[in-house]
């Protein structure tokens, strides 16, 4: 039987990651119908209510048994509000390392969610999981999604060339003008991506008696 993560979930100070439900579908139709999501991620589109179902009751069960990942709703702790999805792919139990995606609801943007989502998932990687490895790929004109790896730590090794599909209108090339080269019929065209890696020892570690403001979380955010 292949290796393969426990059904878990993973308690940050303001959000609690957690297997998706069946109740969770009308949230994640809404939140993969943005336009941003729509460009810079490879869900399906259009992202249904009976495709979240599905997701939840299958597809993400079969993903995590199969040993390739984990997917996990990401909630508020004081309003159960969904707020986003956090997926671990391409896990390599013998070198123990894995990919992490994540997606924020728009309402959600711009509070530091992501990043704290992501610290979350790679704290219980590295320390409860003994994974060695955590790697993060960003499609070159996606900041928003830079910013998340260099605030968790992130190292960045180099740029993957031309190896996504940017979706949508909205997408940006690497100079960030005009209409991409490449693009395709339906408003698509290839993109370069930024490879980002996270080990054990670039989680930086606050300082003792810190007054208590990321209560017993012992990692913390860069800013």
């Amino acid at each position: 039987m292949a290796a393969s993560f426990p059904e878990t979930a993973i308690s940050t100070e303001r959000l609690l990651l957690r297997p998706l439900a069946e109740d969770d579908a009308p949230g994640l139709a809404t939140m993969m119908a943005d336009d941003l999501v729509v460009t810079w991620t490879d869900l399906p589109h259009p992202f249904t209510e009976a495709y979240a179902v599905e997701l939840a009751r299958t597809l993400a069960p079969a993903h995590r048994a199969a040993g390739r990942g984990i997917v996990l709703a990401v909630t508020e702790h004081l309003t159960q509000r969904l707020v986003g999805l956090v997926e671990l792919r391409n896990t390599d139990w013998r070198l123990r390392t894995t990919e992490i995606s994540y997606v924020t609801a728009a309402w959600a943007r711009g509070e530091g969610y992501a990043p704290e989502a992501v610290l979350g998932v790679a704290q219980w990687l590295f320390e409860d999981r003994d994974f060695l490895r955590l790697e993060m790929r960003t499609a070159a004109g996606n900041t928003s999604a830079q910013q998340v790896a260099q605030k968790i730590g992130g190292i960045s090794e180099g740029v993957l060339r031309s190896a996504w599909i940017v979706r949508g209108e909205s997408g940006e090339s690497d100079t960030g003008v005009g209409a991409p080269p490449g693009r395709r019929a339906g408003g698509e065209s290839r993109t370069d991506l930024i490879l980002w890696s996270l080990l054990p020892e670039d989680m930086e570690v606050p300082e003792p008696h810190r007054g208590g403001r990321h209560g017993d979380h012992r990692y913390v955010l860069r800013d």
